[in-house]
């Protein structure tokens, strides 16, 4: 009960932690992005009104006028996409405000959905299902209406975190009591896209885990690009958090399929999952380099790093920009370019060719820094491996220098190859309208140029550079794996706010039982009640001995005791079911139901008590049968759907009262 408490204390303190929306850029983006889906919302409806009224008319005026309309309404909805793609794109609200510039990563925006109000559906269901007053667990479902709606605007930090934990844990609950496969309650849940603010129903409550799922992924990406990747600290926290979204977005295609939200399908939750995986990398590369660099030189144009250390750095670089190619090819499909914003594919394809441009600058600088009578075999080798095999593109054709004139020539010829890159970028940013306005991304852009025309300055040599031909390609390499971070569910427990029907093992909407009757066992003298229990939670009778009082009293095997007198028993041991039964004296009341679903039961021998305790006498021992004098012993027939009298024995079988 005390682990209980502080489960529930816990789940108060997560609910009060929601975001107002208006209190950061952050929270009016999104404030803004609600509005934009209700106003899509709104003009697909007229658009559905109205081509239904224009197929059903044939009236031309008429038809004429709903075209005209139909025209207005296209072009609102196209308009409304377009804002919602620019809020997308604003992916400079969710960075960090430090002041040394960044490339920026892409966030995504949390999904949005309507309030849902379970009342009445969840009480009804309590009275129709579980035979009990709904009324009672009117505090439940307030609870579980809370959490939800706090979950709707959760903060950007771990308690937001745990807040999307905690209710897509309690859904598990919630849809073992309430969600039967047979039926519906009428209850739909609505979701918004969260790039194209479509909305799209259901009924099921699979959809539901899975929108929780995705704005939980949403937000570890925010979590990410908040970082200062300034820090060693704040990168190895990006890449945590980029890495858990990664694993949810995995997690959520292997386990939801037919998703009817254009997020949810499995051509952009795969291209989501490596896009995470790319900006993971890119901050790893950023640790490394961060490490590497001579702290009493923030610039490093003239580069004192050892070369061993630069030709890793030029291979990590190259890992980086052959993962966000993937990430190109996979953001290009037209399954995914026509739903993504636009700024997206530029600024993958603006990361491929900067950290391409990064891979032969690092490579160039360890070629230059050093004579080649101070490069080891071990040197050699690593060159020749990220050169690798001769390119037909490749107008170089130097893998390992054999002279220092060799070296400077495939130095330069990088250093070249960096320059070009880097203004292939710059050139990119300029051509994307969302792109040419991120103040941060035209910094890095032009520092990154500056270092590399510097060193190309350096070691300038006018007519060599005529002459520079294309460098051997660098092969992309890395010396370390990442591996996804998949949900922890158990890592936030919740209780269940139902808890009362009874285990949800057994007690669940999947699940059909007869209405509880209650059976009042008279005996006299020592003579037994004539049964036997077994198993925990509930506990159900093992055994009915034939005539004895428990047999005309209507209990049969596979009854489930739910209660003793007042007390409830649903989740009551063994043990306990037993003391009570030896502490209720001559007059035993129980509450029984017998399951319709007898397949989930373990059969037992009802002529055999071995493996269970006897309820049969005050001492726990069986009693032989007993009979009615006068009267011939009767087995009971018992309909489950109706009440039936024993026209024989002069009883009724739901309520019987032995004296």
């Amino acid at each position: 009960m005390a682990q209980a408490a502080v489960l529930r204390a816990q789940n108060r303190a997560n609910q009060k932690g929601s975001d107002p929306r208006v209190a950061t850029c952050r929270g009016k983006l999104q404030n803004k992005r609600s509005r934009l889906n209700q106003e899509i919302n709104k003009e697909l409806r007229l658009r559905a009104g109205a081509e239904n009224l224009f197929k059903a008319t044939t009236n031309r005026k008429l038809r004429e006028t709903v075209a005209l309309e139909l025209s207005f309404v296209n072009s609102n909805l196209q308009l409304l996409k377009e804002q919602l793609a620019e809020l997308n794109s604003s992916v400079e609200l969710y960075q960090n405000e430090s002041a040394e510039p960044a490339t920026p990563m892409i966030p995504l925006g949390l999904k949005e959905t309507k309030e849902i109000d379970f009342r009445e559906p969840f009480k009804d269901f309590i009275l129709e299902h579980y035979s009990e007053d709904g009324g009672r667990y009117e505090n439940a479902i307030s609870e579980f209406m809370d959490i939800r709606q706090a979950m709707r605007t959760p903060l950007r930090d771990k308690s937001g975190v745990a807040l999307l934990f905690q209710y897509y844990s309690q859904l598990y609950f919630v849809e073992r009591r309430f969600f039967p496969p047979d039926r519906s309650l009428g209850i739909y849940f609505e979701w918004y896209d969260s790039l194209t603010g479509v909305p799209s129903c259901q009924r099921t409550v699979a959809f539901e885990k899975a929108c929780v799922l995705f704005n939980i992924g949403a937000l570890y990406t925010q979590l990410g690009a908040r970082q200062d990747r300034q820090t060693a600290r704040g990168l190895d926290q990006a890449v945590d958090s980029f890495l858990r979204a990664a694993g949810t977005f995995t997690y959520i295609c292997d386990n939801f399929t037919n998703a009817p939200s254009m997020d949810l399908g499995p051509h952009m939750l795969q291209m989501l999952v490596q896009l995470m995986l790319a900006q993971a990398r890119e901050c790893l590369f950023e640790k490394l380099e961060l490490q590497s660099r001579d702290p009493c030189d923030e610039d490093q144009i003239d580069d004192t790093r050892d070369i061993d250390v630069s030709l890793d750095l030029a291979q990590e670089s190259a890992q980086v920009a052959d993962v966000y190619g993937l990430v190109h090819d996979l953001i290009s499909a037209s399954a995914v370019k026509d739903y993504v914003p636009f700024s997206w594919v530029a600024l993958a394809r603006l990361k491929r060719e900067y950290y391409t441009s990064l891979a032969h600058f690092h490579c160039a600088n360890g070629l230059l820094a050093r004579p080649l009578a101070h490069l080891d075999e071990r040197t050699k080798e690593a060159l020749q491996f990220m050169h690798g095999e001769p390119d037909v593109r490749t107008q170089l054709d130097i893998r390992v220098p054999a002279d220092d004139g060799e070296r400077k020539l495939l130095g330069r010829a990088h250093l070249r190859a960096a320059l070009l890159c880097v203004e292939e970028s710059q050139r990119q940013q300029r051509m994307c309208r969302e792109l040419r306005d991120k103040l941060a991304l035209q910094a890095v852009l032009r520092r990154t140029h500056d270092r590399a025309m510097d060193a190309y300055a350096v070691h300038e040599d006018e007519e060599e550079f005529r002459e520079l031909l294309d460098p051997p390609r660098i092969l992309a390499s890395t010396k370390f794996q990442l591996s996804l971070t998949s949900p922890d569910f158990s890592q936030f427990r919740v209780e269940d706010p139902f808890r009362s029907l009874g285990p949800v093992a057994i007690f669940s909407a999947r699940h059909h039982w007869t209405a509880p009757r209650q059976v009042t066992l008279q005996r006299a003298d020592d003579e037994g009640f004539g049964f036997s229990v077994r198993g925990d939670a509930p506990v159900i009778v093992a055994a009915v001995d034939n005539g004895s009082l428990a047999d005309f009293g209507g209990m049969k095997e596979g009854d489930f005791i739910v209660s003793i007198g007042d007390k409830d028993v649903k989740w009551a041991a063994h043990e306990q079911v037993v003391k009570l039964i030896k502490e209720a004296g001559d007059s035993l009341t129980l509450k029984l139901v017998t399951p319709m679903d007898r397949n989930y039961l373990k059969a037992s021998n009802k002529n055999s008590n071995k493996g269970s305790v006897s309820a049969g006498s005050s001492s726990g021992e069986p009693s032989p049968a007993c009979s009615v004098a006068g009267s011939t012993t009767k087995k009971l027939t018992w309909n489950p759907f109706r009440k039936q009298r024993e026209r024989d024995s002069g009883f009724e079988a739901s309520n019987v009262i032995l004296r």
